[in-house]
């Protein structure tokens, strides 16, 4: 009837009695997934890096969620860790500048990605964690047949080498090159791309004990604590055509003056201000007071070229993705033609990383070093409370291969790092 409400009294009874006996725990929202992931908690020394348990990220707007095979180490990760880096990220902050892994699931937005796909990505910070959501600009397919350790390795590392080596250097056949810490990350992929150009003589300086590993790859080789400037000019009175230069500092002042006319000399790394476990505001200081004033005049009257690269700038900063997606295109067409192949020095666990940032730092590396989220720590029971200190072992290798298939806080305790010699100053191999 108008105006009886009594059904709409019965309705709300109802719907207030389901209410009452519907069950809690069906209402609540599930708890994030969580996983492990690598975390500078402050900037400084190797114990201000743990491994914790974070929330699983999702996939936002034009981004991918991927579920990470293998990680990159650089000598980026340890000036972020020192806290020397532009611009640097508030802590704490989850590590890693490059990864190689899975697409989990897709955000809105996205295309030309779908889940399944094996990629690399590039991302500033996010990396060292067993899933990253990235933005979907800084991913790039992996192609056919390479293996995430692999695909971690090759990323900033022969990225970096080849824009240096063809579009800043613009090397061609008969030319000259020096390169710094050649036996590194960025030294093989130098090594193995220069072999692309008919006849280029490849000048090399490395720590005296690599020499071996290297004297069928470098046409030169020299230890950096000794005169290798005086070297070269005995083979080469001109000089060369192109400097790599990843140490600044004195080295710059030599790289310059080793030039032929014509010649082209590149920064693209101040490793020299690394010299121990924490900031150094001595080295730093050091590092930019022995870098000459360059007289723009000079190089008009000398005929010489100067440049800088920093990939992370380009990257991050200068948006430049559709020019980064062409190099890769071309670098995974050298994979695929097995041209290059990445040079790998150890594979480590996440639980290891204080042992593999301690390797890079004190240049005994041969290659790219590389974290697998997937290998499980030596000792598991004992890595469930206390995460490995570095030793003089090479106990960080966990899986020597290449090929695979795709909590509480724990402290990343080191032993307090000695002082290095000339070997420390290098820049990261």
């Amino acid at each position: 009837m108008p105006g009886d409400s009594s059904d709409d009294t019965t309705t709300s009874a109802q719907s207030k009695e389901a209410t009452s006996t519907e069950d809690p725990a069906k209402t609540e929202t599930p708890a994030p997934k969580e996983m492990k992931a690598v975390v500078l908690t402050g900037f400084g020394g190797l114990k201000m890096v743990k491994i914790q348990t974070k929330p699983q990220p999702i996939a936002g707007e034009g981004q991918v969620l991927i579920r990470v095979k293998a990680c990159g180490v650089n000598f980026l990760d340890l000036v972020l860790r020192q806290g020397v880096i532009d611009n640097p990220p508030k802590t704490p902050v989850i590590m890693g500048y490059e990864c190689a892994g899975v697409i989990e699931a897709i955000g809105e937005k996205v295309e030309g990605i779908n889940v399944g796909d094996n990629v690399i990505a590039l991302s500033e910070g996010q990396c060292w964690a067993e899933f990253a959501s990235v933005p979907v600009k800084y991913v790039y397919k992996m192609p056919e047949g390479m293996s995430f350790h692999d695909a971690a390795a090759i990323a900033m590392n022969y990225l970096t080498a080849y824009i240096l080596l063809f579009d800043i250097g613009n090397l061609r056949a008969g030319q000259s090159v020096l390169a710094h810490c050649i036996a590194g990350g960025v030294g093989q992929a130098i090594i193995q791309l220069s072999k692309t150009v008919d006849n280029v003589t490849l000048y090399g300086t490395a720590s005296a004990h690599k020499h071996e590993s290297l004297k069928d790859k470098v046409t030169h080789v020299y230890d950096h604590s000794l005169d290798y400037t005086q070297e070269i000019r005995k083979i080469s009175p001109e000089g060369v055509d192109i400097v790599m230069d990843c140490l600044c500092g004195d080295d710059t002042n030599k790289g310059i003056s080793l030039l032929k006319p014509m010649g082209r000399y590149i920064l693209f790394g101040t490793s020299s201000v690394v010299t121990g476990e924490t900031k150094s505001f001595f080295s730093f200081a050091k590092s930019w007071w022995q870098v000459d004033k360059i007289s723009p005049l000079k190089l008009y009257d000398d005929n010489k070229f100067l440049a800088g690269f920093q990939l992370r700038q380009l990257l991050f900063r200068d948006n430049q993705h559709a020019y980064i997606q062409s190099q890769m295109d071309k670098l995974f067409k050298l994979y695929t033609d097995g041209i290059i192949k990445p040079v790998i020095d150890q594979v480590a666990c996440f639980e290891d990383i204080a042992e593999a940032m301690q390797r890079l730092h004190d240049r005994k590396n041969i290659g790219k070093i590389i974290l697998d989220p997937t290998v499980e720590p030596k000792g598991k029971s004992q890595a469930a409370d206390e995460v490995k200190a570095p030793s003089e072992s090479s106990a960080t290798t966990v899986a020597k291969s290449e090929e695979d298939t795709g909590a509480e806080s724990k402290e990343a305790k080191p032993e307090e790092a000695a002082e290095k010699t000339e070997e420390a100053a290098e820049n990261a191999e």
